[in-house]
């Protein structure tokens, strides 16, 4: 069942955003329920959009632009809508499609928001197991109501990461750069996982579940939520290129402050022009 709780102890900003996320994700309750009868398309090879995703981003866009009629939006599935303000909503609707689409309990709903070129807010709400991740700048990160810390491990034998792994809309060399990052990350952790919703990855990590997780080939809806949480529970954002513009780059390494230096050091090889 979607949680109904309220965030009172929140700013306005935050109630906002875990709202309009609470009444999408009814609907992808709903759809999930019935995913087998669900119209569904393809954008690419292996990337998939369904009505599900396109009823839940109209939905929140519809409540965010109530509550805020001067922010300007991008959307996974609508694109770009500039707004008046120097603030824009950054919006996955559904991230996780392909898992929604097969059955499998592992989705949820991302929502950032941008100031001028800095993230400042962000929620990310994973309707099947009730969990509303959310942080604002200078605020922390919290689970619920609890406040979030990253990992305390500090070495990499002890590591749980997670990854996204390319698929068949990924070129060549995106799949050859992946294989030789894995080969050097595999041996010295102690397991990678790939399951499938780049947000939650940025929120484990938050919440000490994961120690990292690195991704090729994402987009701004996939982390932005996700970097804010990462960042208030104390941990670090990179790019896969040595800097630190995971959106201009589409890639990002995401670890708790311990693991922050070796894994970047790991990795960084492998992606670097």
């Amino acid at each position: 069942m979607v949680q109904q709780m309220r965030i009172v102890s929140r700013s306005p900003t935050l109630n906002v955003m875990s709202n309009a996320a609470f009444k999408a994700a009814r609907g992808l309750i709903r759809d999930y329920g019935e995913v087998e009868h669900l119209q569904v398309s393809r954008k690419g090879p292996g990337d998939f959009v369904s009505i599900a995703d396109k009823k839940a981003e109209d939905s929140i866009y519809k409540d965010l632009k109530k509550a805020r009629p001067s922010y300007g939006f991008i959307m996974e599935e609508s694109g770009e809508i500039p707004g008046d303000e120097d603030y824009t909503w950054i919006i996955d609707p559904l991230d996780g499609t392909t898992n929604f689409l097969h059955g499998i309990p592992h989705f949820a709903i991302s929502i950032g928001l941008q100031k001028g070129s800095e993230l400042i807010a962000g929620v990310i709400y994973d309707p099947i197991k009730d969990e509303l991740f959310y942080a604002e700048k200078g605020g922390g990160a919290f689970l619920n109501e609890r406040r979030l810390r990253v990992s305390a491990r500090q070495h990499l034998a002890d590591a749980l990461l997670a990854t996204g792994i390319p698929f068949a809309s990924h070129t060549t060399g995106d799949r050859t750069l992946f294989q030789g990052s894995l080969e050097r990350v595999m041996p010295l952790v102690a397991g990678v996982r790939r399951m499938g919703a780049a947000s939650l990855d940025m929120a484990y990590v938050a919440a000490g579940r994961l120690e990292g997780y690195w991704e090729l080939g994402i987009k701004s809806w996939d982390i932005a939520a996700g970097i804010v949480l990462v960042r208030e529970a104390g941990g670090y954002i990179h790019d896969l290129k040595g800097g630190d513009q995971p959106f201009e780059t589409n890639s990002v390494i995401a670890t708790n402050q311990a693991l922050n230096e070796p894994l970047t050091n790991l990795l960084l090889p492998c992606y670097k022009d």
